[in-house]
């Protein structure tokens, strides 16, 4: 294993499960990271010397996520890295709830960065990838330059709303669902992962996901442990509670909100952004959740002119 300089005990090695390589751009290549006692597969792209940017996918997704930002990032003149996070796809899964704490998904990105030998990076997260965003920006706001958010709430703002908004609380169901042993990962590989399959559909608009995609994303979710790895990011939140040493957010940060989430209330967008002593809010409105699959180009102009400062 080769020492990155600058990693503080980070190691980067060959991926022993490369990713299909019809899946990366010309310009993207497969890697693997051990960080913070775990194996990371990544997807790295862009020159070295480049301004770093890390991109965190949510659930029940992969790095594939991103895979419309990656080479527009890599020409406005990034470095891009674009984890699988701990328990998902070709990443390492631990088997037990308590390793997938929020502190430890949040330590593993500063890790990631640090594997880079850099000592801060750009770092945008969607979904269950913006609440490890929103996280390390408090736990670690050394290690974040600029800070990106789509369609995740900032958690204190988010436990407001479930305790005052009964609307929020309907929508939340399913994580309370996620809480049972056993029963969700069974129901979710049923008849070929239907309820992942549907979970993604029903909630974008017509045609957001296509057949050949859903393939890709069927594979990631058969990879032994991958279901598990991924339904314990909900168990371990709920089981261990996290606790950051501050509400406020000190990075400029852009929260791009898709306002038909079916998830989450519109009002969680603007209550999220009044953390920020930076922050700017923008609505998309007739958007689903799945901004990054619905609005590609979109998401990358604003990614873009925020990371860049132009639109501050």
């Amino acid at each position: 294993m080769e020492l990155r300089p600058g990693s503080s005990g980070v190691t980067t090695t060959p991926s022993p499960l490369e990713t299909d390589a019809s899946l990366l751009g010309d310009e993207a290549t497969s890697t693997s990271r051990v960080v913070n006692g775990v194996r990371l597969h990544a997807v790295v792209a862009g020159t070295e010397d480049d301004p770093l940017v890390v991109l965190l996918h949510g659930f029940p997704e992969f790095w594939y996520e991103w895979r419309e930002q990656i080479e527009p990032l890599v020409e406005a003149g990034y470095r891009v890295v674009v984890p699988d996070q701990r328990g998902y796809n070709l990443s390492e899964k631990p088997g037990k709830p308590r390793a997938y704490q929020l502190r430890d998904l949040s330590r593993d990105v500063a890790d990631l960065i640090a594997s880079e030998g850099r000592e801060d990076a750009h770092v945008v997260g969607h979904d269950w990838g913006g609440v490890v965003a929103w996280d390390l920006a408090r736990r670690y706001p050394d290690r974040v330059d600029r800070l990106g958010i789509v369609n995740a709430p900032h958690p204190t703002a988010y436990r407001r709303q479930l305790r005052s908004n009964l609307e929020q609380l309907r929508r939340s169901w399913y994580a309370m669902a996620f809480q049972l042993p056993w029963l969700p990962e069974r129901l979710c590989r049923y008849d070929d992962f239907r309820l992942l399959e549907r979970a993604l559909r029903d909630t974008s608009a017509p045609g957001t996901f296509t057949e050949r995609e859903l393939t890709h994303y069927r594979r990631a979710w058969a990879r032994e442990g991958a279901l598990t790895g991924s339904l314990n990011w909900y168990r371990a939140m709920a089981r261990y509670p996290p606790e950051a040493p501050r509400d406020r957010v000190e990075q400029p940060t852009l929260v791009i909100w898709g306002e038909a989430d079916d998830a989450l209330v519109p009002e969680l967008g603007p209550e999220s952004v009044r953390f920020c002593d930076r922050g700017r809010l923008e609505r998309l409105p007739e958007t689903s959740h799945w901004v990054p699959h619905e609005r590609p180009a979109r998401t990358t102009e604003l990614l873009c002119d925020h990371l860049d400062g132009s639109a501050d």
